[in-house]
């Protein structure tokens, strides 16, 4: 018997030729992100080669975040609140409002599984028909119980046990062949994130996930043909996504964030949270000097008792307590990507993103742990966003006012008939259902 599973919110694809408002909202563990952008079909010759659209910010609106951990809701009342925040701030800087959001996933222990499928030609050309029948055919996988799907990205076809080819229309065989990459998460985690956002009365246009997203903002398209990882060190978890020959195809996460580099120094120098955050964002770093031993920081008390006076430390001492935390992430980054199989190619070139990825010294210490040339990724092509915005941590954000002129790739077609056929195709309904079954 198939095991049960869901597919998240996804949205129709976008126009070529049409303008469009979009609003996004990054959900991550330290901080929530709400963008509001128009966008606009660019011309041929200006084009980017995975971009039809242009992408001019109007409003954005960002506040800590409350009640995620991990990436995943786990208070709904104090993460209601803080959505609610950010999107206000966005509406009020766009001075319009939003019905609806594309949404980033980046808990729920993201996945990849990959499925294959193959039919008959009734002619000897590649014809539409025969490339929608491949892909229902790889439709009709199954996946584990409890989880649901993200997306489901066609990676490439195979045309009489040839493979590698990216566009089989017109072309000549007898077979046709796919190679489909399933993302998925946590079915609880997704509808408890799809319930939060109801309750702040917006729709979900899609559901994306974060390192898909991260990759897709801050890519350059020669990165993406040669094959590259994408290393995304945010505060609640590390995601990571692989990209070759322009296609995502395989993504991963870790539980473990900048947060726990934060809970580190407040453990070990023995003051508040607020303080230790504080201290490692601005002298923080993973790689020290000799100059670090002489370099005094002062380290608030962790009560307000005037008794208690504030300590003075070398700066090598905050040094040492960083350190560990980001070199056991990195590692375990490492081992699950050669666990994958595609460390050999893709692990040569290495792009970070995420707040916990502008620490000091970060990406030497991921080059020299994980080998192959490291970069620090921002957002690319993304016009009037704002300079505060333009760093490694907006990266998740940006990528999901790109997502619009992508999401016509993803093919869900023979599961989307069988939810029509039982109960419609709507979006209400597929959250009536994801409801129905959580509660």
């Amino acid at each position: 018997m198939r095991p049960h599973f869901e597919i998240a919110p996804k949205m129709r694809p976008l126009a070529p030729r049409r303008s469009g408002v979009v609003g996004v909202l990054d959900i991550g563990t330290s901080k929530i992100v709400c963008v509001i952008a128009r966008l606009k079909p660019r011309d041929a010759a200006t084009s980017l080669r995975r971009r039809t659209h242009s992408v001019e910010v109007l409003g954005i609106g960002h506040t800590s975040a409350h009640g995620i951990k991990g990436g995943a809701v786990i208070d709904m009342e104090r993460a209601e609140y803080a959505i609610r925040r950010a999107v206000d701030a966005a509406e009020r800087m766009a001075g319009a409002q939003i019905a609806s959001v594309v949404v980033s996933m980046a808990g729920g222990r993201l996945s990849s599984e990959h499925f294959a499928a193959e039919v008959d030609l009734p002619e000897p050309a590649v014809a539409e028909g025969d490339i929608r029948r491949v892909l229902d055919a790889a439709s009709t996988f199954a996946v584990g119980q409890g989880r649901t799907i993200l997306h489901a990205l066609p990676v490439g076809y195979a045309l009489d046990g040839a493979s590698g080819i990216g566009e089989p229309r017109g072309m000549l065989g007898r077979r046709l062949g796919v190679d489909l990459h399933v993302i998925t998460a946590d079915g609880a985690a997704v509808r408890n994130l799809l319930l939060c956002i109801e309750r702040c009365h917006l729709g979900v246009e899609a559901t994306v996930a974060a390192p898909y997203a991260a990759a897709l903002s801050t890519l350059a398209d020669d990165e993406a043909e040669l094959g590259v990882t994408l290393i995304d060190f945010g505060a609640g978890t590390t995601t990571v996504s692989v990209v070759e020959n322009g296609h995502c195809v395989h993504v991963d996460g870790i539980a473990v964030g900048g947060q726990h580099v934060t809970n580190d120094v407040a453990r070990g120098l023995s003051t508040r949270l607020a303080d230790a955050e504080r201290l490692k964002s601005l002298h923080g770093g993973v790689l020290s000097i000799s100059a670090d031993e002489r370099e005094m920081l002062t380290v608030p008390p962790i009560a307000d008792d005037h008794h208690d006076l504030p300590r003075v430390i070398p700066k090598s001492q905050l040094l040492r307590i960083i350190r560990p935390r980001v070199e056991e992430v990195i590692e375990l980054v490492r081992d699950r990507l050669v666990a994958s199989g595609h460390a050999a190619g893709a692990g040569r070139r290495i792009v970070l993103t995420g707040g916990a990825a502008q620490l000091t010294g970060h990406a030497e210490l991921v080059g020299k742990i994980m080998g192959g040339q490291v970069r620090i990724g921002r957002p690319l092509g993304i016009s009037k966003l704002p300079e505060a915005a333009r760093g490694a941590s907006f990266a998740v954000a940006t990528g999901l006012l790109v997502y619009p002129q992508v999401a016509g790739l993803e093919h869900f077609e023979a599961r989307r008939r069988r939810l029509s056929q039982a109960e419609g195709n709507g979006y209400f309904s597929r959250v009536g259902h994801w409801l129905r079954e959580a509660f």
